[in-house]
């Protein structure tokens, strides 16, 4: 694992200018990425924000849970997901159930609204991957993926490191 002064090297070592390219295009892809929410195209676009989108993706891909693995699972705090989750629940996004093993403790649980609102998000932002791609090669867009999904893990790890909480990728 690399010490906060190995990190400090990297930078002295590599090539600066690579890196400073590197930290410019991140930082206006996270600009370009937010004022689009890279929402997608067509009627959904922009039309669920990046906290419910990670929330309802979660809840799709791991099932039911309380807010505490929810957040454990995000990397965030329970008080983030409670006040993320409470206008998914309004909204008939979420619905909050009985635990199966425990009827005292509630679980999270996407709805079939939330399934079906999911879906077409998720549609939506897969047409704007490829119309932003559709000049792409296929293992380009491969390499992106990989080398991007490299990336989020190293943040991730990072902050882990640093005592923060770290996301867990997505179960497939």
């Amino acid at each position: 694992m690399p010490t906060p002064e190995m990190s400090m090297d990297m930078t002295t070592v590599g090539d600066t200018g690579l890196l400073d390219t590197l930290q410019h295009e991140v930082a206006v892809f996270a600009r370009r990425a937010e004022q689009t929410r890279l929402g997608g195209v067509g009627q959904v676009r922009n039309s669920m924000d990046r906290a419910a989108y990670l929330l309802l993706n979660r809840l799709d891909s791991e099932g039911p849970m309380g807010v505490k693995a929810l957040a454990a699972s995000m990397g965030i705090d329970s008080s983030t997901v409670t006040r993320q989750v409470a206008p998914l629940v309004d909204t008939g996004l979420v619905k909050r159930t009985s635990h199966p093993e425990d009827g005292r403790a509630v679980v999270l649980q996407l709805s079939p609204r939330g399934q079906a609102r999911l879906s077409e998000v998720r549609a939506s932002r897969r047409r704007l991957m490829a119309e932003l791609t559709h000049d792409w090669a296929p293992e380009e867009r491969d390499a992106f993926t990989s080398l991007l999904t490299r990336f989020n893990g190293a943040l991730s790890a990072r902050q882990a490191a640093q005592g923060g909480p770290a996301e867990q990728p997505p179960v497939s």
